[in-house]
């Protein structure tokens, strides 16, 4: 994939160069303008993936900027930089368009993770989803079995109205694409798309994302911040894995739902939202609901169309053309453009049952291509792919092992908790190892783990890990 380009817009050339250095030194391309005038022309003429201005600029300030560019290209995500002082401002900013602000003075691990997020927003967004037959777009629903018939026609029904959808499925089985091909298919298609995985924020943190929080909300609340439900305003809010919504955050999302408004953590405003949901869960709702773990209500205000995917095994016919998309899609990343694959090979993969679904598919090709470093895919190839695959094998993953002995102390009582213990544990092993590789430099582990720096400290004041430095240096 080539690399995304981000249009800075900043007149100090000091400033410009620092962090045009620090984004290209990730692998971004940078283009600078030193006005606002200049970037909006620059963005006009050779187009960009996110744009950073400043908001002090000679001639059209950075909210003028971010009002033309919103006009002209709803989707494409604005960040801006403000110094203390201009807080409402940016505020408004948020409110008319731009993805997010930075207050000034910021630190580097903070905006790369800032643009890193509005980066795979704008894919998102912008990556065509293909349905039906691998293409030459990156990503594709690829299949023409009758199970997936429905599932396009599901899509093509659902798409212009204007209701909540319910995507469920196993894990692997593709549940964004098929939200991201309903929104690309809707009238809010030149609006912004967010989604939101639920369960990779911690629940501590997950209504602030979700709903903003005010300054002094809670420890470390600093300064206003917009949430997700504000970002995706005209637009398309994407809740993958909603199984996994605490009960309080259950009940403030029936809330939005009913109301159509959000009030942000520590604040009393309520602000109008027209955002349309999509939500996605692996889990058995209905188990849930009969065992007191998600809201009834909620399950209705979000199932007002629901679109079940099927599992991999229950259309294997779709196997031989998924497995020459993921060898096209991979064939050049790895050196091996002509890759092809034995028919004897292709029929030991359509028979097995695919406990990861399509994911656990893509894996293997991978590592089968690796195997046959050039020549022709052959059965071993292929078992041997399959052998390494953590789907298949408990003991040959460590995660696994833990759960397994997780699960097992709390078949015997030993354990209450065991998601919260397995959490516990693997944050206690990411951030000790963290700050020791990182030689003590907090900012850096931070960037690594992509935490902020309040979050470093306190997860290692936790774990009563040495915080050591808390400088920005490479």
């Amino acid at each position: 994939m080539s690399a995304a380009t981000i249009l800075l817009i900043e007149d100090d050339a000091r400033i410009a160069g620092e962090l045009r250095r620090v984004l290209e030194s990730e692998g971004w391309k940078v283009v600078v303008a030193e006005t606002g005038e200049a970037g909006l022309a620059r963005a006009a003429a050779d187009g960009c993936d996110l744009v950073i201005t400043d908001f002090r600029l000679p001639g059209a300030s950075g909210l003028d900027v971010l009002q033309r560019l919103h006009a002209a290209q709803p989707r494409l995500p604005v960040i801006l930089m403000t110094a203390h002082g201009s807080t409402e401002t940016a505020i408004e900013a948020t409110k008319l368009g731009a993805y997010d602000y930075l207050l000034k003075p910021f630190e580097m691990p903070e905006l790369l993770s800032l643009v890193q997020k509005a980066l795979a927003s704008s894919r998102l967004m912008f990556a065509p989803v293909a349905l039906g037959s691998a293409s030459d777009t990156r990503d594709s629903i690829v299949g023409q079995s009758r199970a997936m018939q429905e599932i396009y026609k599901e899509i093509g029904r659902v798409a212009a109205k204007p209701v909540t959808v319910l995507i469920r499925g196993e894990t692997g089985t593709g549940k964004e694409l098929v939200a991201r091909a309903i929104y690309q298919h809707s009238d809010r298609a030149e609006r912004p798309f967010i989604a939101v995985n639920c369960a990779a924020i911690p629940e501590t943190l997950l209504e602030s994302e979700l709903f903003g929080h005010e300054r002094g909300a809670f420890t470390g609340a600093d300064a206003r911040r917009i949430g997700r439900f504000e970002q995706a305003h005209g637009g398309t809010i994407f809740l993958d894995e909603i199984g996994d919504l605490s009960p309080n955050t259950q009940a403030k999302l029936l809330r939005v739902l009913q109301e159509k408004s959000i009030q942000r953590l520590g604040g009393k405003e309520t602000i109008p939202i027209d955002a349309r949901v999509i939500a996605a869960t692996h889990r058995d709702l209905e188990t849930a609901m009969a065992e007191k773990q998600f809201r009834e209500d909620l399950f209705y205000r979000l199932s007002v169309v629901v679109i079940t995917l099927p599992p991999l095994r229950e259309r294997a016919e779709d196997i031989p053309a998924l497995v020459q998309y993921f060898l096209r899609r991979y064939g050049k990343e790895l050196g091996a453009e002509h890759a092809s694959i034995q028919p004897k090979a292709v029929q030991l993969l359509s028979e097995q049952p695919w406990p990861g679904n399509i994911r656990e598919l893509e894996n293997a090709v991978r590592k089968a291509l690796l195997l046959a470093r050039g020549y022709a895919i052959g059965v071993a190839d292929i078992r041997k792919a399959l052998n390494a695959s953590p789907a298949r094998t408990n003991g040959g993953s460590p995660i696994a092992a833990h759960v397994a002995e997780l699960l097992a102390a709390a078949s015997r009582g030993d354990v209450e908790n065991v998601r919260a213990d397995l959490f516990e544990n693997a944050d206690r092993e990411l951030f000790t190892q963290a700050i020791k590789l990182a030689q003590g430099n907090q900012a850096k582990a931070a960037r690594w783990l992509g935490v902020s720096r309040l979050t470093m400290r306190e997860k290692l004041n936790h774990f009563g890990a040495h915080p050591a430095r808390e400088g920005t240096g490479e």
